[in-house]
């Protein structure tokens, strides 16, 4: 699989940004990539940072819904170039607004959404303002590039659901991230996704924000780490680019987690220790 993580930093105006977006999925599979993955919020500002009680806008003004607009620009340039999309928007869905990664297929067809289900609260971070906790579960997806997982930004902080991406036998798990300087310790973003990799035998694909914003400041810095915990390929911080990685999924049936961590687990002494997975759900 050839992945592309498009860096880009916040927009000037949200309907130029998806434009661009549809030209960076063109160009990225003109380059090779077969999967193209963007960061959290892709083609808006990161609202989240200003409570919503500051806003002249609800919630519900800032979203749209999937499909909608942005979701038929980015299917488009999806077909047209026959590779795989992850971005990720504010999603209205009728009296509820969601953070969501829709998931598109190099045919365009959206194969489904991903909705962030754990949702914070803190500086710069007024999410539980602007969110609902997601519904969707913790889904896999079967695509034209290999079988993807996501895991929106916060959730990534969750081992419960990364593992349930990881007994769906996900072979890469893809993050859109908001993510700024200073927020964790320094090398803390690898450093998680790197014993992911390592815990649950998949590779991971962290697309992150760059540039100021206010103030805060996106750290970049967006990186591909293999099943065995390495980082292969990273971008810089505060530099808009498209980061090109090449991986071997094959690998992930040579990954400690695959060969022992999960063929040794025993969910008969487990309570409830992992997300549900999308086989178990009723609803």
């Amino acid at each position: 699989m050839n992945i592309a993580l498009v860096q880009h930093a916040h927009p000037s105006s949200p309907s130029a940004a998806v434009d661009r977006g549809a030209r960076a999925v063109r160009a990225a599979a003109d380059a090779g990539a077969d999967l193209v993955v963007f960061p959290e919020l892709s083609f808006t500002p990161f609202y989240p940072r200003v409570p919503i009680t500051e806003r002249d806008q609800s919630a519900l003004d800032l979203a749209e819904p999937v499909p909608g607009p942005t979701t038929e620009a980015l299917a488009e340039a999806a077909a047209d170039r026959g590779v795989v999309v992850v971005f990720n928007l504010m999603e209205r869905d009728g009296d509820r607004t969601f953070d969501t990664s829709p998931v598109l297929d190099a045919d365009g067809t959206l194969l489904g959404r991903t909705r962030m289900m754990h949702i914070t609260e803190y500086e710069h971070f007024h999410e539980q303002g602007y969110y609902a906790p997601g519904d969707t579960g913790a889904p896999v997806y079967d695509t034209a590039a290999g079988r993807i997982g996501v895991a929106v930004c916060y959730d990534r902080h969750y081992p419960e659901y990364l593992r349930a991406l990881a007994l769906q036998d996900a072979d890469l798990v893809v993050v859109p991230q908001a993510g700024t300087v200073g927020e964790w310790p320094d090398g803390m973003y690898e450093a998680e996704l790197r014993t992911a990799a390592l815990q649950h035998g998949f590779f991971t694909a962290l697309a992150n924000r760059t540039g100021p914003e206010g103030d805060m400041p996106f750290a970049g810095r967006s990186f591909v780490t293999d099943p065995f915990g390495e980082v292969l390929t990273q971008a810089p911080g505060a530099e808009e680019t498209i980061l090109h990685a090449s991986v071997d999924l094959a690998r992930t049936a040579e990954a400690p987690a695959r060969q022992l961590f999960l063929r040794h687990r025993r969910p008969d002494q487990y309570e409830r220790g992992a997300v549900a997975l999308a086989s178990d759900r009723t609803d």
